[in-house]
């Protein structure tokens, strides 16, 4: 699996859809969240830089002392400027870091492809929740689900449709089995 390309091919995807989006519409409420669409892509920035920094400098025991954000009051093809531009961060960050690096994440010491795959977490549920907010229909590309599935969440049910990492994430159905309430991805590096 190439995860930096991944990571890169969702990224488009994620600001490609949103940026069909009217402006005035990322002062709603983000679709399941506390926070409103903008802020959502606030968050989904300062994951992608927090994992770069975590990654980068092989954090041992906590987040770095980097926070970044989106500058305020900026229109949003600027806030997408700014996810794509983070994405590339870890992506590039990922291609450059050697298989058995390993850095600390809360939900579990983690390699380049587990980082990449929080990455690709990140920009699917939360453009989820900004399409959902705006009454829109987008689905995921599978083939960038799947692996994200297998790498971090190892006791789902495998399924072919993306809705399965939505679903991992509290934000969709899989027939025949009970909604996720309450859930946490597993970062470490199988043994």
């Amino acid at each position: 699996m190439d995860w930096s390309s991944a990571l890169d091919a969702t990224a488009d995807d994620c600001v490609r859809v949103l940026g069909k989006l009217p402006d005035d519409g990322f002062r709603r409420r983000a679709h399941g969240l506390e926070w409103s669409c903008r802020t959502t892509l606030d968050h989904v920035v300062e994951g992608l830089l927090g994992y770069t920094a975590l990654l980068a400098t092989r954090a041992e025991s906590r987040w770095t002392s980097l926070l970044g954000a989106l500058r305020p009051g900026l229109p949003i093809e600027h806030c997408l400027e700014g996810v794509a531009t983070t994405a590339a961060l870890l992506s590039r960050t990922v291609a450059l870091t050697a298989p058995d690096v390993r850095a600390w994440h809360p939900w579990g010491v983690s390699d380049a492809a587990g980082f990449a795959a929080m990455g690709v977490i990140e920009l699917t549920m939360h453009t989820h929740d900004i399409m959902r907010a705006h009454d829109v229909e987008w689905r995921p590309d599978p083939e960038h689900c799947a692996p994200v599935v297998e790498r971090l969440f190892p006791d789902a049910p495998r399924h072919s449709d993306p809705v399965a990492l939505l679903w991992c994430t509290g934000r969709g159905e899989l027939p025949g089995v009970p909604r996720q309430e309450q859930w946490q991805w597993h970062g470490s590096v199988a043994a």
